[in-house]
């Protein structure tokens, strides 16, 4: 039984991908989606992180007490930049050949709305499955993952037993494991000067090299202590450096910006450990003062690759064999859900190639949307089977 023509099932993501929700106005977003839901008898509700950004929860509950399966998305997007390069409107959600553009389309709204549709469809067929299938329409995952991180604190997703998370992947890859994200700041307080006298003052831009060789020194010792077999190794990457005034003036604050990326053997705590120990050394030392701006603190999430989950993935595919099983160094909402349990089954698979992400002319292949749809009513039903 089919509830929706591949017609409904288009226009339905091009509706919600005309719906600007650019790290913001997720509201509305949830609001369409929790409509949707109401026409065929399943009830939803709003968890507000703040004016506009709302996340939304529904249930469908299958014959008898089972496994939680929690399928989740994120409503937000990134900007779409200068519309002037895109080749077609970033929310017009046009078909070209097969494609359908739009901001947002492939991270990951039609990942979500895939999910959202094979729930609905699962529910009027009347499957046969035990347990429950919980959509999380998650907001703020592009910055700050707060829409997880909420539902996960508050108790929205406790019990889940399985976390499916529709970032695009391709149909051809199933992500089991991905590292953490701890993006911080170090803030360098100097006093200015003229450079022509800089014993006067406090020169931050020093400090701030001082801290850097004083870092990296820990890192290299501390990171060579673990590795993972599937992850391998925690890193750490400087990626912005701002500070100074002017040529003839010493710096007086300096801020550089950077990011670790974590595995289970080298955490992100021992990343912070390395990091304040190199502070206390510089400033007790200095007149000047050095000090941490934790920006995003995401665990990593891992699963075994042969998870129940990860194989009825796999079995719903036509194609078993051709689908690989992979990590990736980015992170996900996952890295919120998996504080919740020590052991839980992880898939992120969806429509979509991460490397059209966040690109000038994004886009999805229309039939691969409509293929994801079927894949994920019959991996559900077989990890929820009777």
């Amino acid at each position: 039984m089919t509830v929706f023509t591949d017609e409904q099932k288009i226009k339905y993501l091009q509706d919600i991908v005309q719906i600007k929700t650019v790290n913001d106005n997720e509201e509305e977003a949830a609001n369409y989606l929790a409509g949707l839901l109401k026409e065929y008898g399943i009830d939803s509700y709003g968890v507000k992180y703040d004016e506009g950004r709302v996340s939304l929860v529904a249930d469908v509950k299958g014959q008898e007490e089972g496994k939680l399966l929690v399928l989740s998305g994120h409503t937000d997007v990134v900007s779409e930049g200068d519309p002037f390069y895109w080749t077609y409107d970033p929310y017009a959600a046009e078909i070209h050949d097969g494609k359908m553009y739009g901001r947002g389309v492939n991270d990951m709204k039609a990942g979500l709305m895939a999910l959202v549709l094979a729930m609905i469809e699962l529910k009027e067929e009347g499957a046969d499955f035990n347990g429950t299938i919980r959509l999380a329409a998650t907001v703020g995952e592009e910055i700050g993952m707060y829409g997880s991180k909420q539902l996960s604190e508050e108790g929205h997703l406790d019990g889940a037993d399985g976390f499916l998370i529709a970032e695009p992947s391709g149909q051809g890859t199933i992500i089991y494991a991905h590292k953490g994200s701890l993006q911080y700041e170090i803030h360098a307080q100097g006093q200015s000067a003229h450079s022509s006298m800089p014993e006067v003052g406090i020169d931050a831009l020093q400090l701030m090299v001082d801290y850097i060789n004083n870092s990296n020194e820990k890192f290299a010792e501390a990171f060579a202590k673990g590795t993972n077999e599937d992850l391998g190794d925690t890193i750490n990457v400087n990626t912005v450096i701002n500070g100074g005034a002017q040529i003839n003036s010493v710096a007086e604050k300096v801020i550089m910006k950077a990011n670790a990326r974590t595995i289970p053997e080298v955490d992100n705590q021992v990343v912070l450990d390395q990091i304040n120990a190199a502070i206390e050394e510089v400033n007790a030392t200095s007149k000047g003062e050095l000090s941490l701006n934790i920006l995003q603190n995401n665990y990593f999430a891992t699963s075994p690759d042969d998870n129940p989950l990860i194989e009825a993935l796999v079995n719903a595919n036509e194609n078993p064999e051709a689908v690989s099983r992979e990590t990736i160094g980015g992170a996900t909402d996952a890295s919120n859900f998996s504080r919740i349990s020590d052991e839980y089954d992880l898939a992120i698979y969806g429509p979509g190639d991460m490397s059209v992400a966040h690109v000038v002319d994004e886009y999805v292949e229309v039939q691969e949307y409509l293929d994801f749809v079927d894949i994920y009513k019959q991996a559900i039903k077989d990890y929820l089977k009777v």
